[in-house]
């Protein structure tokens, strides 16, 4: 053989075989071919990873996807779906139903029913419809991903290099897939607070209060997120005695006037608070009771009380820790251990992709991740280019009196354009159905921020009250195709409907006239 074949048998050899030696395991990355197992691997089952994964295999590629839920420090554990589908979204959503529907059974004296007391709620009840709800998604999922011809494996996913994931089972049988692409869409977990004691002995999260099988009892929430106040007040709305203990401000990040009204609702329903305060350990009693002590910063004084339920609300980290993002160079942000990406959901490794909550900046919000999930699919089989724009997202905290908002909070938008730069309109309204009930409507709200000049151009609008999600929707279409304060009074509104009153706004806080709206 000579030497121009040798050399073209060796560079031929050198490019189609990648041998990667892993413990007592040597694997071949690539087959004789050049090709890979796959050409996008998805490592994480929630919205996100699924609508990528889904979007890839409708689009011709050849798409795994690995998913692996390591049980709470509780023991608590569920199926395909991620963090909405089981912990989060779905569960919340259909619990804060439950505590309204007390509210209306109340309402429903003043309008004629004849309801006999007591009344009263059954937690066990409500779980098991609950949860057979969420084990019902879980199946549809894995029906979906079957019937688009995507391989789900029940694995814990990490990576090897830039090319290679290497799955492990829950027993520590590996396997190995490779992929033209790989993309990481693992979320979050919620965080205890390691240095109090007894907080992660004796308390829960968010991953386990939605599959309780009794009812929490007396429950005592740490933390001031939305995750925080929406289960306090779907607890207190229930019928459970539920305390909120606040470092500093509740919602932080969200529109501070907005969330005022928030907590001042939740007061008013019955969830008490306990501001300014710290807690400095948990014990358990002889009684069974989880004796809480902590500090209160406004007196300095250590203060006590006993609770049957713990629960942490005091954010969430990224499952990032164990994917070898080190082994292959992807970017990680110390502080926060987030994955550092750009604009295409791109990690500092070419062929490696993240989003979702895992990414640096990105808001921790379903819908934004199964938007970018579905658009990053799209650009990697060739078939788009357009990148997810983060901007104007509406959202919705519900709380007893839900909060939905899109665009700018009031603080931000005077830090982006200066206080004499903009002009906020609002209202203070009833909702209809407030009226024959006899509610108290004190805080329901709507605020809309403009540009104070030319066209006054809609920074940001809020509303609390009843359906916030279903109001902001439509309007958040509209910050996006650049409505202006005209738009919105030249829209009709519907009547009669809370929604009508964004229609309406016509005082100025600069103003200082009244704002609470009068007649129908």
């Amino acid at each position: 053989m000579g030497p121009l074949i040798q050399n073209n048998m060796a560079a031929f050899f050198k490019s189609r075989h990648r041998w990667k030696r892993t413990s007592c395991f040597t694997i071949l990355t690539r087959n004789l071919a050049g090709k890979y197992d796959y050409d996008l691997v998805v490592l994480g089952g929630g919205s996100g990873g699924l609508a990528c994964s889904k979007e890839a295999a409708q689009l011709g590629q050849k798409v795994a996807v690995l998913d692996y839920v390591e049980p709470s420090a509780k023991g608590t554990k569920w199926g395909l779906g991620g963090t909405c589908v089981n912990v989060g979204c779905i569960p919340k959503k259909l619990m804060h139903q439950a505590a309204l529907l007390g509210t209306a059974v109340k309402d429903a004296r003043k309008y004629g029913w004849k309801i006999k007391d007591p009344v009263s709620h059954d937690w066990e009840t409500m779980a098991e419809a609950v949860q057979n709800h969420v084990r019902s998604l879980n199946w549809g999922h894995r029906v979906q991903l079957q019937d688009k011809k995507v391989k789900y494996l029940n694995l814990k996913g990490s990576l090897l290099d830039e090319h290679t994931v290497r799955g492990m089972t829950k027993s520590g049988k590996e396997s190995f897939l490779t992929a033209k692409n790989i993309v990481i869409a693992t979320g979050g977990r919620p965080k205890y607070p390691t240095h109090i004691p007894g907080a992660m002995e004796h308390g829960i999260t968010s991953d386990d209060i939605f599959w309780l099988k009794e009812a929490p009892g007396k429950t005592l929430v740490v933390g001031a997120s939305y995750v925080a106040l929406e289960c306090a007040g779907f607890l207190t709305g229930i019928g459970q005695d539920t305390k909120v203990m606040v470092r500093s401000i509740a919602l932080r990040g969200f529109d501070q006037q907005m969330a005022g009204l928030v907590t001042d609702h939740m007061q008013a329903y019955g969830t008490r608070f306990a501001w300014g305060c710290v807690p400095q350990r948990v014990d358990k009693l002889p009684s069974g009771a989880l004796q809480v002590t902590w500090a209160d910063t406004r007196t300095g004084k250590e203060e006590t009380d006993c609770f049957d339920s713990v629960l942490w609300a005091v954010g969430r980290a990224p499952e990032t820790k164990a994917l070898g993002l080190d082994k292959v160079g992807v970017e990680v942000n110390r502080e926060t251990g987030k994955i550092v990406v750009g604009a295409d959901e791109s990690t500092s490794v070419s062929n490696i992709y993240a989003f979702g909550d895992i990414g640096e900046g990105r808001p921790e919000l379903t819908p934004t991740a199964v938007k970018a999930g579905r658009l990053l699919a799209r650009r990697l089989a060739g078939q788009g280019t357009q990148l997810m724009d983060y901007d104007n997202v509406a959202t919705t905290v519900f709380t007893p009196l839900e909060y939905s908002c899109v665009g700018l909070s009031e603080e931000e938008a005077v830090g982006r354009h200066g206080q004499d730069a903009i002009e906020v309109y609002h209202a203070f309204y009833k909702p209809l159905e407030f009226t024959v009930a006899e509610r108290d409507a004190s805080q329901c709200y709507i605020k809309v921020v403009c540009e104070r000049g030319g066209e006054q151009r809609i920074l940001g609008l809020h509303y609390t009250g009843p359906n916030a999600g279903e109001v902001m929707q439509g309007f958040s279409l509209a910050l996006r195709c650049g409505a202006t304060l005209s738009h919105l009074k030249e829209t009709v509104g519907i009547h009669p409907t809370c929604a009508e009153e964004l229609t309406k706004v016509s005082i100025t806080k600069r103003s200082g006239l009244d704002a609470t709206v009068t007649g129908c």
